[in-house]
């Protein structure tokens, strides 16, 4: 039989790709599971002045199936000729697609527990030769090498077997794919004259190409080339990760590249003249915003998430039920507590006026007691974020407040999984990288520096309090009360302005309540402020040079003074 490597009906254009002079078609013989075909193929393409290159065969070989059977019977019904390999090759056999096996083409057995599948120079040859080089050309027919059209890879899912508990590195290392990688090195390099897939997102635009103008014009080959490039680095940058390890136990490495993949783009960011995206990294284990699913409500805004984040990252800190409130980045209330309703609303009574409008963060599933106290008349929540929400909080969410159709509920997981241990903040011309602030002293390591000793009833508070005011702008002072914030003072020039703006949100619940600060006080100043409010315990790191006097002024108006020896800047 004869088949014509070009789709059927279409006609070459008026000139080949290298604008020379009509081009000779030779057959070439070749045996493919028994069956003799003459396969008619350019010299040297016919092309449009579009640099439109037909799909006449396609190589198929992947992990992620998604959508395969779909674009397979695509390209079948289009007339191309399908090679494919191992499990590829029986899902696409299953799904009722004709498909020519790459060992029976190549004449070589998959081997090594299909380790080697691919690597054969009737393969490599078949995507490398230049169409528009007779010297290529003559050398595939020579040996009989197909050209390849289409070359559709994703690889073996390294990242997601390392990140599952309990695998083996034997396992991950066995994830580590070769033929794939030079499969679609390969196909990218000669994006002239071959199309490379690596993502089932690509699979409806390939269809298109084929279906509207019979082949793939040059600039898509040319973006699916940057694509694969990606595609490949970022497998390399996670296989490097893994066999150096994600801790910065030791020095930080020489050398530190990210492999992030934009997931999508916002409304803007910051302002509406600044426009936004969220890329996501996949080398993140833990529950995050970025792999969060969003059951409900309008689009998450760049602030959305900023405020989303910090709220979560302030309850993931506990180990009882506990919400958080955040507004512009900082915390007006939290609080936990025996069930998560009474966490909640001891963390929105916070900072009433500053809840409205705020974003929570649970670290519980949101159960239909803490949905009905969100439902309250006149409070109005832009979004929440924790774990889970149960059938009946979902319900009331989403149906009896006013802004029921705005709110947006992300649903985070589990939060088992500890976070990042590394934090990465871009600056100009580079990059900071730090451990996280996650190692919070022991009041064992605590000191009291006063004479005037701290009542066992109130170390509850001073651990709260101490917990709460890492996660506050410095110049950080935070007031709390019955495990309860109460009052902010954040990002001030002065440490005193905070203390002052801390006590005056409190107001009169000042009185009775615990201080901390994230820094050691450099005059007394906030310590005489502090008395006058009736605060009766103060934490603080200590380190300053008036460290003593300090102290002398807390023994003077007798409030306890704990020292922690540990700064918590936030800048």
């Amino acid at each position: 039989m004869v088949k014509s490597l070009m789709s059927d009906g279409q006609k070459p254009a008026q000139r080949p790709l290298n604008g020379g002079a009509p081009v000779d078609h030779k057959a070439s013989p070749r045996l493919h599971q028994g069956i003799e075909e003459v396969f008619i193929f350019p010299r040297t393409p016919f092309c449009t002045v579009s640099d439109i290159v037909p799909i006449r065969t396609a190589l198929i070989s992947v992990s992620d199936k998604l959508g395969l059977a779909d674009l397979a019977a695509g390209l079948q019904q289009a007339g191309v000729q399908i090679y494919s390999t191992g499990g590829t090759r029986r899902h696409l056999e299953e799904s009722g697609v004709d498909v020519l096996d790459v060992a029976t083409y190549t004449g070589f057995p998959e081997m090594l527990d299909g380790r080697v599948k691919t690597l054969h120079p009737k393969i490599f040859g078949g995507i490398l030769a230049r169409r528009d080089r007779d010297d290529h050309m003559d050398a595939i027919e020579e040996h009989d090498i197909v050209p390849f059209d289409l070359i559709v890879v994703n690889l073996y899912p390294f990242a997601a077997t390392a990140s599952r508990p309990g695998t083996t590195r034997e396992e991950c290392i066995e994830q580590i794919d070769i033929g794939g990688p030079s499969l679609v090195r390969a196909a990218a390099k000669n994006q002239q004259d071959v199309a490379v897939s690596t993502s089932p997102e690509q699979y409806g635009e390939i269809l298109d190409q084929l279906d509207n103008q019979g082949g793939t014009d040059l600039a898509f080959r040319e973006q699916l080339a940057a694509d694969a490039f990606d595609h490949t680095a970022c497998y390399d940058r996670a296989i490097a990760d893994y066999l150096r390890g994600d801790s910065l136990s030791g020095d930080f490495p020489s050398s530190l590249h990210l492999s992030l993949r934009r997931k999508t783009q916002l409304r803007y960011g910051e302002n509406p003249h600044q426009r936004a995206a969220v890329y996501s990294d996949s080398s993140q284990r833990s529950a995050n915003l970025v792999s969060a699913r969003q059951l409900s409500g309008k689009e998450l805004s760049y602030n959305n998430l900023l405020d989303l984040d910090s709220a979560l990252e302030i309850v993931r800190g506990f180990a009882e039920p506990a919400a958080s409130v955040m507004k512009h980045n900082n915390p007006c209330g939290a609080a936990n507590g025996e069930k998560l309703a009474e966490a909640c609303q001891r963390a929105l009574d916070g900072d009433p006026l500053s809840a409205f409008g705020s974003v929570l963060g649970f670290n519980r599933t949101v159960d239909k007691a803490t949905a009905e106290l969100l439902c309250t008349p006149g409070l109005f929540i832009e979004a929440i974020v924790a774990p889970d929400f149960e059938a009946e909080a979902f319900g009331l969410l989403t149906t009896k407040p006013r802004w029921k159709e705005n709110v947006r509920l992300m649903q985070v997981g589990r939060l088992d999984t500890p976070a990042s241990t590394v934090q990465r903040r871009f600056i100009s011309g580079g990059m900071l990288v730090q451990d996280a602030d996650r190692m919070t002293s022991s009041p064992l390591q605590w000191q009291t520096a006063t004479e005037t000793k701290v009542s066992d009833d109130l170390w509850d508070d001073i651990s709260f309090g101490w917990e709460m005011v890492r996660h506050v702008k410095s110049n950080a002072i935070v007031l709390a009360k019955d495990t309860s914030l109460i009052g902010v003072g954040a990002g001030q020039m002065s440490r005193v302005d905070s203390v002052e703006i801390a006590i005056d949100k409190a107001g009169d619940r000042a009185d009775g309540s615990i201080l901390a600060s994230d820094a050691f006080f450099p005059f007394p100043d906030s310590i005489e402020a502090a008395s006058e409010a009736g605060i009766i315990a103060i934490i603080q790191p200590g380190g300053s040079r008036r460290d003593q006097e300090v102290i002398d002024a807390c023994d003077q108006f007798g409030i306890p003074m704990v020292l922690t020896g540990r700064r918590h800047f936030k800048h």
